[in-house]
């Protein structure tokens, strides 16, 4: 049973306000749940999907891997490099259907199939380095702060603002695809997340990781 004394409450609630605030960045993440909600496919696995990504990852962070990771030149330029060419390429990917226009008509055919939407979905998150930054890195030093036995509250409130948002992104999106299913409008979108992708890639060669 969950303690409800204040310590903990209010350990719960500051894991809840600092996974938000890392979370609700648009990133690379949230721009593949925000087009998959507009497309109205497969958004309940990829949300499930990245919100069970997310509390792995934040509860490795909160109870350890966090710190070893950012003590790790090496890890953190891994994270760096690779992450930044994977960015790239997906940017690659969604400028090329910006030109093309065929963002719409994957919107009419239901897009990819569920297997091929999860792995991109995987490697969105697990080859992303802004995924550890947050998740692993941040959340877990932030976690690492409180005292051990209230780590687990801290995990918690972080895991749930992920699955929040990611349940309301995706399903929120859903609901607006509607008057969102014109083909110039498939068009900026596309063409705003390849924007999005090339900035992060480019921010990652340009300048190490931080915490």
């Amino acid at each position: 049973m969950m303690d409800s004394s204040p310590s903990a409450f209010g350990a719960l609630t500051q894991g809840w306000l600092s996974g938000a605030s890392l979370i609700m960045a648009i990133g690379a993440q949230n721009a593949l749940v925000l087009r998959q909600g507009l497309l109205r496919s497969h958004v309940a696995p990829v949300v499930a999907l990245c919100a069970l990504s997310d509390l792995l990852l934040i509860c490795l962070g909160v109870f350890g891997l966090g710190a070893a990771i950012a003590s790790s030149d090496w890890l953190m330029n891994a994270f760096r490099y690779g992450g930044a060419l994977f960015l790239i390429w997906y940017g690659v990917q969604a400028a090329r259907r910006a030109w093309r226009g065929s963002g719409a008509l994957e919107a009419a055919s239901g897009s990819a199939g569920l297997w091929a939407t999860l792995l991109s979905a995987l490697a969105m998150t697990y080859l992303n380095p802004h995924v550890y930054l947050d998740t692993v890195v941040l959340l877990g030093l932030l976690g690492n702060q409180q005292p051990l036995d209230l780590r687990w509250a801290f995990a918690t409130g972080a895991s749930l603002a992920s699955v929040m948002w990611f349940t309301v992104l995706g399903f929120g999106a859903a609901a607006a695809a509607g008057p969102l299913s014109r083909p110039l409008v498939w068009r900026g979108i596309d063409a705003l997340i390849a924007l999005l992708m090339f900035a992060l890639g480019l921010q990652l060669l340009l300048g190490p990781l931080g915490v």
